[in-house]
């Protein structure tokens, strides 16, 4: 960074960014866009080898499950790729998930005649709560991120054995109004899907558009110049978390409306390393500073397509996580190859 020269004494000092970091962000632009055209490509490769091997692949009640499997996993990838883009992780999503499904699935059994908003709302507040504790730990304690969430993690997922005593949400006791939340609606989708794409639409307005969110960038591209420049990093960082923990809790409630029972033993269970992943592969860099929610919509709709042609093709579902695995390190390993192209494309311009 250089300081324009003062106007004249006593005038502030402003600061200008220079050409190499307007060069590194139009190649990282460009680089993404190929990474996305790829993502594309391999969801139209899986779809389309599945749909020849088993025809009901295509049909229009699959595609629509799809959709529906990955409505939960778009809503917390969001919160979780703003959290990643600071250099952040949150390893909680999937316990605030089953906390808040299996707190409001318990309310609802004396409250059935519940608001569908406010049953929204309550799981969206729980889960705003847990995040506020992670943002805590992580922003004002100074606690490494991935060792926070990981205790929270425990704790929440303790929370919610302690609270249901061991039993389940079963269907009964979910109220029809927040069923139908999963039904399809006049659109032909159902409401949850339509909820989780204008999440996602936010996300990515928030992002693209506000100051916010390219302070989001600026923190997780280089911390130091961030602060530099007057950003309060403990602050946006605090906020990440508050919007992943939101999201976790809302989706939780819409986990309820889904599957009509909330197990509290595998409620939300290894959600978090879906969700990672699904961050991952749409390209959010782990280093943080690049990616976006287009990418996060991407790598969730792979893992979608992936798991329903496997069970489509009667594929073991163990095969699932092992595919997962090897996705994630591949999506690793490109986005180190586009880190040093971008690093070589900036050096041979300056």
């Amino acid at each position: 960074m250089r300081r324009d020269e003062a106007g004249a004494a006593g005038q502030p000092l402003h600061l200008t960014v220079p050409r190499t970091e307007g060069r590194a962000r139009a190649i990282n632009r460009g680089l993404a866009r190929f990474r996305d055209l790829g993502l594309v490509v391999a969801i139209a490769a899986v779809a389309i080898t599945t749909a020849v091997r088993s025809p009901q692949f295509a049909t229009a009640a699959n595609l629509q499950r799809i959709m529906l499997d990955i409505s939960l996993l778009l809503l917390v990838a969001t919160g979780q790729t703003m959290v990643v883009l600071t250099r952040n992780i949150d390893l909680s999503v999937g316990s605030v998930l089953g906390l808040s499904g299996i707190v409001v699935g318990f309310m609802l059994k004396s409250h059935p005649d519940m608001a569908v908003p406010a049953i929204l709302g309550l799981g969206a507040g729980l889960g705003l709560l847990a995040g506020a504790i992670n943002g805590a730990l992580v922003s004002w304690g100074r606690v490494p991120a991935v060792i926070a969430t990981l205790g929270t993690l425990t704790v929440y997922r303790g929370l919610v054995f302690i609270f249901s005593g061991g039993q389940q949400v079963n269907p009964q006791d979910v109220p029809r109004q927040l069923l139908q939340v999963a039904r399809p609606g006049q659109l032909g989708l159902p409401p949850m899907v339509l909820m989780a794409l204008l999440v996602a639409t936010a996300g990515w307005v928030v992002l693209r558009y506000t100051r916010t969110g390219r302070a989001m960038y600026a923190i997780g591209s280089n911390p130091d110049a961030a602060r530099m420049r007057g950003l309060q990093a403990g602050r946006i960082v605090f906020l990440t978390y508050l919007i992943s923990g939101a999201l976790s809790g809302f989706a939780g409630v819409l986990y309820a409306a889904r599957f009509a029972t909330v197990n509290p033993a595998s409620a939300g269970t290894g959600f978090e390393l879906q969700v990672i992943a699904a961050t991952v592969i749409g390209g959010t860099s782990i280093l943080g500073g690049r990616g976006g929610i287009p990418g996060t919509f991407l790598g969730a709709l792979l893992l979608g397509t992936i798991a329903n042609a496997l069970a489509v093709s009667g594929v073991s579902g163990f095969w699932q996580r092992a595919i997962e695995g090897a996705v994630i390190l591949a999506a690793v390993a490109v986005d180190a190859v586009i880190r040093r192209q971008a690093a070589r494309g900036v050096a041979g311009r300056a």
